[in-house]
């Protein structure tokens, strides 16, 4: 009884898997880190200028009484779809390494699992908070180089 109890836990087959899911969840995180965007995208003056005539004409209509325009839903690309897939294999990674802790599967192959997609999802969130935080510099130091026309706007309320 002993030896076939050490077979099935030589046969991490849950815990190997959740390693190989892990890694190709990693090596996506990383590809689309390094080599993306995939789709097309505007140059960066034509989005930072677009971005600067949305917020004036924004707050010119708030100014107005008017009202706002109606969200628009913009559509899903490819980069959106590769980053849904990383999410989703990491997080496959994650439960499978649990799976195989729950079936007593060899630790090595369990751990390296988890760690695997843990570390593919750490890569995500890292990635995306530096992303966000840019993106609030950006934007702050546009309005501030708009200031002149705020406080045509706003009647004075950003002189400093």
């Amino acid at each position: 009884m002993a030896g076939s109890g050490q077979a099935q836990a030589q046969r991490a087959t849950v815990g190997w898997l959740g390693f190989a899911t892990g890694a190709a969840a990693l090596i996506a995180t990383l590809v689309i880190f390094w080599a993306g965007p995939f789709a097309p995208q505007q140059p960066a003056g034509v989005t930072i200028g677009e971005l600067a005539a949305e917020i004036a004409r924004s707050a010119a209509r708030s100014m107005a009484g008017q009202p706002q325009p109606e969200p628009v839903a913009h559509p899903r690309t490819v980069d959106d779809y590769l980053e849904i897939g990383a999410g989703v294999l990491a997080g496959l990674a994650i439960v499978l390494g649990v799976a195989a802790l729950i079936r007593h599967e060899r630790r090595a192959a369990t751990v390296s699992g988890i760690a695997l997609g843990g570390l593919a999802i750490g890569i995500q969130l890292f990635t995306y908070t530096v992303m966000l935080i840019v993106g609030a510099l950006v934007i702050s130091a546009l309005i501030y180089t708009l200031r002149d026309v705020f406080s045509d706007i706003f009647g004075g309320l950003f002189d400093g």
